[in-house]
C-alpha cells in the first residue's frame, strides 16, 4: 500500500504528506523488512487500500500520453530511475502476481476443506 502511494506522490512531483507516511508507513522495518501491521481488521486495511488505488487512478486518468514517457526516480533511497509507464506497468503486474498467489491458495484451500469432508 505504501509503495503505491509512493507512486501517486511521485507522479504529483510531490513528497507524501507526513499524514500519510504515519498512517500507511513504513515502507520497511528497521530490520528493512516489511513492517508487521497490528492492530488494523481488514475492513480498515481494505478500505485504506481502496482509498489508495483511487488515489492512483485519479493521478493517472490526469495524465497526458506524453507524460508517461517521464523519467523519474524510485526505490528505497531514490536511487532507481523508470518512465511513469513502467511504473503504472510494474504496480499492475506485481498487483498480477498477488492475485494469482492469492487465487492457488484459495484453490489449495478448497481441495483441504474438500477432502476432510470426504
Amino acid at each position: 500500500m505504501y509503495v503505491d502511494l509512493n507512486w501517486v506522490y511521485r507522479i504529483k512531483k510531490q513528497p507524501i504528506p507526513d499524514s500519510l507516511k504515519d498512517q500507511y508507513g513504513p515502507m520497511i522495518d528497521t530490520n528493512n523488512r516489511l513492517p508487521i501491521i497490528k492492530g488494523k481488521s481488514l475492513n480498515t486495511l481494505i478500505s485504506e487500500y481502496e482509498g489508495v488505488l483511487n488515489k492512483f487512478e485519479d493521478i493517472c486518468k490526469q495524465l497526458a500520453d506524453a507524460a508517461l514517457d517521464k523519467v523519474v526516480t524510485f526505490g528505497h533511497e531514490n536511487e532507481k530511475q523508470a518512465t511513469i509507464r513502467w511504473g503504472i506497468w510494474h504496480m499492475a503486474d506485481h498487483s498480477r502476481y498477488h492475485q494469482a498467489h492469492i487465487n492457488q491458495l484459495r484453490k489449495w484451500y478448497k481441495e483441504k476443506t474438500f477432502q476432510t469432508k470426504v
